[in-house]
């Protein structure tokens, strides 16, 4: 009996590595997948002449760039819309053009 607890444990630590590699791959997956629609929506705006519409937070965005404060823009970028840093850095960049 002694010797089976180890194996047992063993087992199932394997299993929840195996369970948490696979819903990380299908996350990055999940991931690469939205970043090449949002990039083909971007093409699409741009080529049809439309603005991106106006996200929650803009104004806020706009009076934080215009006072040289582009960390507490991208802050409050990801605040309001819950992208990541990347993302929010971009988005934040693409506003100071």
């Amino acid at each position: 009996m002694d010797s089976v607890l180890p194996v047992v444990i063993t087992l199932l630590a394997l299993a929840a590595v195996m369970l948490i590699s696979a819903t990380d791959r299908r996350a990055r997956t999940l991931e690469r997948r939205l970043q090449r629609l949002e990039g083909k929506v971007d093409l699409l705006l741009a080529h049809a002449g439309i603005a991106e519409p106006e996200g929650p937070g803009a104004a806020e965005i706009d009076s934080l760039l215009a006072q040289g404060k582009k960390i507490q823009a991208i802050k409050v970028h990801r605040e309001t819309t819950g992208s990541g840093l990347a993302e929010a850095k971009e988005a934040v960049e693409r506003r100071m053009r």
